[in-house]
Formats: C-alpha cells, sequence, structure tokens
C-alpha cells in the first residue's frame, strides 16, 4: 500500500493515544494522532500538551518539528495509513457490566475509512474475546484487515519513559497479524511477548485487578488498626522496615482512576460474577470515602463544621480527575454538610479554592490526593487533618 502514514493512533489526543503518537514519531514512524477533539488540536499542534505527561511537551515539539506526527481531525487520513491504533476501551454499564457496544459502535462509525491490507490493534482494556469478535465482524463486513491486541501497560504521567522500557504484549487474530503488530512495536518496545488475543486481553484484567486488589488490602489494614484505636502507619513502618517481604505493601489511600476499578469488574463479569476476591475489593476501596464520614460522624456533627477536601485528580502528581474518589467524597459530603470546600493543583475548576484559603477557612481537612505542593501549607494545630495517606508523617487515624 502506498500509505501517507505509517501508524494512525485514533483517539490519539488523550492519556494513552497522544504519548503513543509521540514515541512512534520519535522512532521514526510517519504518524497521525487523530481525534475527534477540536479544542485540542490547536494547542498540540503548538507544542502544548493537553495534559500532564512527564517529559512530553519537548518530545512533542521535537517531533512536530521534524514532521514526522500529525494532529489531525481528518478522517482521510485513517484511509492513508497503514496501521491503526485503536485506544478505545469497553466501559461497564449502571450495572458494571461490559459493553461491547461502545466498541462495536466505534467500529460501525469508522469501517467506512479502513482499507483492505491495513491492521488495527486494540490498545485500550477490552473484554475479553472483543478482539476476535472484531475481526469476524470485519470479514463479515468484507474487509480483508488483520486484527490484534497490544495493551498498553504504562503507569500514567510516565508513559514516554515505560513504552521504551517495558516489555510489550502482543496478540494478533492471525499469524500475520501477530507478526506486524510485533514488528510495529519492535521500534519502541525494549521486547516482546506473543500470546494469543484472549490471554492478553485477561492479562491486562488481571494486572489491574491485582493492583486494585493489593490497594484494598492496605485500605482494610487501615480500617482495622484505625477502628482498634491503633496508628496504622506506626505499625506499616514497622513491619515494613528492613523487611523484603513486606516491602511491596502500598500505603493505604483512595484507590481509583479510568482503569483500576472498571478492569476489576469486567474480570469479575468475564468469570460469571465469580471473583469474590475482587468484588471484595471493589467494596474496600469505593467503601473508603463512606467510612471516613462515618468515623468523623461519630465525633462531630458535621453540620456544623466546615470540610475542605485536598486533592481532586484520582492520584498525586495528575491533573486527571477521571473516577476520582475525591469528587465521591464531595457528593457523599453534600448530603452531611453544605460547607464543603474543594482544591486541587492541576484541575481547574470556578468552583476550587486555592489550597492555603480551603485550609484556613476548614473545621476539618481531608487530604484526599497528596499533591507534593500541598507539602509546606500552613496548618494551624486546632485544624483536624484526615490523612489516611500519611503524607505530613503524623500517623493516618480517623
Amino acid at each position: 500500500m502506498d500509505n501517507k502514514f505509517d501508524v494512525c493512533v485514533l483517539g490519539g489526543f488523550g492519556h494513552v493515544g497522544l504519548p503513543l503518537s509521540i514515541a512512534f514519531a520519535g522512532a521514526g514512524k510517519r504518524v497521525c494522532a487523530f481525534d475527534i477533539a477540536k479544542d485540542k488540536i490547536e494547542s498540540i499542534k503548538s507544542g502544548k500538551m493537553p495534559f500532564m505527561e512527564d517529559g512530553a511537551e519537548e518530545k512533542l515539539q521535537k517531533v512536530l518539528e521534524s514532521g514526522m506526527l500529525t494532529p489531525s481531525l481528518s478522517t482521510d487520513d485513517i484511509s492513508n495509513s497503514e496501521n491503526l491504533i485503536i485506544v478505545i476501551g469497553t466501559p461497564t454499564d449502571s450495572h458494571l457490566s461490559p459493553e461491547f457496544d461502545s466498541m462495536m459502535t466505534f467500529i460501525d462509525q469508522y469501517i467506512k475509512y479502513f482499507k483492505d491490507g491495513q491492521l488495527i490493534v486494540l490498545r485500550s482494556t477490552v473484554y475479553p474475546g472483543t478482539t476476535e469478535m472484531l475481526y469476524k465482524k470485519l470479514k463479515e463486513k468484507g474487509k480483508n484487515i488483520e486484527v490484534a491486541f497490544c495493551p498498553e501497560r504504562i503507569i500514567e504521567g510516565y508513559a514516554l519513559k515505560e513504552l521504551y522500557e517495558l516489555p510489550q504484549i502482543v496478540s494478533g487474530t492471525t499469524e500475520n497479524a501477530e507478526r506486524r503488530a510485533k514488528e510495529l512495536f519492535s521500534c519502541i518496545a525494549k521486547e516482546a511477548i506473543v500470546v494469543k488475543p484472549v490471554e492478553a486481553e485477561v492479562a491486562k484484567l488481571l494486572t489491574n485487578a491485582w493492583r486494585y486488589i493489593r490497594f484494598s488490602v492496605a485500605n482494610q489494614f487501615f480500617m482495622i488498626c484505625n477502628d482498634a484505636g491503633l496508628d496504622f502507619y506506626k505499625i506499616y513502618n514497622a513491619l515494613t522496615y528492613n523487611y523484603p517481604r513486606a516491602k511491596d505493601m502500598p500505603k493505604a489511600g483512595f484507590a481509583s482512576g479510568p482503569c483500576l476499578f472498571k478492569d476489576t469488574v469486567q474480570l469479575s463479569a468475564f468469570n460469571n460474577y465469580g471473583f469474590p476476591l475482587g468484588n471484595s475489593a471493589v467494596l474496600i476501596n469505593e467503601g473508603l470515602p463512606f467510612y471516613i464520614i462515618k468515623k468523623l460522624k461519630e465525633k462531630h456533627d458535621l453540620n456544623k463544621k466546615r470540610i475542605g477536601i485536598l486533592g481532586m485528580a484520582f492520584k498525586a502528581g495528575s491533573d486527571d480527575k477521571r473516577d476520582s474518589l475525591s469528587y465521591k467524597l464531595k457528593t457523599l459530603l453534600e448530603f452531611e454538610t453544605n460547607k464543603i470546600y474543594c482544591t486541587d493543583v492541576y484541575i481547574k475548576d470556578p468552583g476550587f479554592i486555592g489550597a492555603q484559603e480551603l485550609v484556613d477557612r476548614s473545621d476539618i481537612i481531608i487530604v484526599a490526593t497528596p499533591h507534593k505542593e500541598y507539602a509546606n501549607l500552613k496548618i494551624g494545630s486546632e485544624k483536624e487533618v484526615i490523612d489516611v495517606w500519611n503524607f505530613y508523617g503524623k500517623g493516618a487515624t480517623v
């Protein structure tokens, strides 16, 4: 095929798609970052990242100047590409069941731009069986297109470091698809691990469910210690100090974001909801905001208290608020008090106030997202600080 681009990333302006586009362009591939987000394209074209990503802006400017990366809103560029990488996941519905319609609707919307001979690579989490289902659907539509699933494995914010360092899991619906996908990612990935599509799909779910369960264990331990009147972090520090078998125990805190919860419930659905460990993790992690409020209500009449939520992003050092438990905490507190203040270093919201102002106005301060910028806030001893993360190193009791 005579193509204008080696790679077209569909969803190329997002947290997964844009760093991947930059990485491929930096490796010498002619890349089109396609998206429908009209509000982001001018910023990207000018070399400005639309979200936080460590070291990305300098690399973005470099690949734009070299002409290897083209941000685009034009569907014609989909047809003019040898390889298509689709960055759209399979979400869950209101019943926490996998939603196939979004993927198939996406394919139906863009299938007229797909050309015979192209390779489609699914990148984001999909429900097991989706890759093979898509391949069959394209065949039924008369499209001679290869399909692969190569899951992204990076931690948001450090994609342009980890894309080069981590092995890439590769799978294809045919031997040719597998070969092409492996060759494509070999220009950026340290090494490739080849498995079947369903194995790659399940591997992605297992990875995120494992991380989610680990966080839930720490949160459960925190609640156990707190209910017993014990300082979890005094015990945590004692048991992890120079003890290799406990060094990987995470700290307690809000475990949320756009992947961990969703992928855990998708794994549960895949096993006919026979995943009690994952289901328990959901109850623990999603229940932490409820737990904090319950413990506060045991000590205070919250209607008489002004409460500040410090940090609204789903994790520290991020400007991503998707599925952040800070917002869940805010919603729950709205039923308990009419004085809630919110702040975040990286998220702009007309309803937010500055961090120091929040501290000054609030009777109770909840450290929801421990951005490093909060380390030097002036917090008087008369303030009650709920610090499940132990961000300030003074223990974490509620």
